[in-house]
């Protein structure tokens, strides 16, 4: 099956709506989106040819924890044979349900595991981006970047380096604090 993603008619559709719109992006438009994680389209070329890129941009402090909180549950996982995940699940009220002890238990050991690794400063990220060509559309894209928060300023500057390859990263070492954040 041929990646539509190189498609030129899909492509010049899809160029018609970025001029329609300002923009040299289009969001995609998923719950997940934040002002840490925004998951996106743009048009780029890939080994000489025009492509549509699936990109998600992150910060580094999101990246940062969730490489905490995949570490915290593979040692979960190691220690608590029934480990699956933990799901929170809502009341009737949209209140939070008391997780079970066992849940409990592991949501406990996996602060710990955090807290742990934050206080050896064990776990450390840089920027970057990584290509994706193995996808079913376009080219995908995971670009980590040390920011505050993901703005439409920051995704036009993005999108214009990457595509006239100037795009420098930090290659600098980060760690960061959870900041008190619930973790369990």
């Amino acid at each position: 099956m041929e990646n539509t993603g190189f498609d030129t008619a899909l492509i010049e559709d899809f160029r018609k709506q970025l001029q329609a719109q300002r923009r040299s992006y289009l969001l995609i438009n998923e719950e997940d989106n934040s002002d840490e994680y925004v998951n996106f389209n743009f048009i780029g070329k890939y080994q000489g040819k025009e492509v549509i890129y699936d990109a998600a941009i992150y910060t580094l402090r999101l990246h940062y924890n969730s490489e905490l909180w995949e570490i915290a549950e593979h040692k979960a996982a190691r220690n608590f044979p029934e480990y699956k995940s933990i799901h929170y699940d809502e009341d009737e009220n949209g209140d939070l349900e008391q997780l079970n002890d066992l849940e409990e238990e592991i949501g406990l050991f996996m602060a710990e595991v955090i807290m742990e690794l934050e206080e050896e400063g064990s776990v450390k990220v840089r920027e970057h981006v990584e290509l994706d060509p193995n996808i079913d559309f376009g080219i995908g894209l995971d670009v980590g970047l040390n920011i505050e928060k993901i703005t439409p300023e920051i995704m036009e500057t993005f999108v214009k380096d990457f595509n006239d390859g100037t795009l420098q990263l930090d290659e600098t070492l980060y760690s960061f604090q959870m900041e008190g954040e619930n973790l369990n």
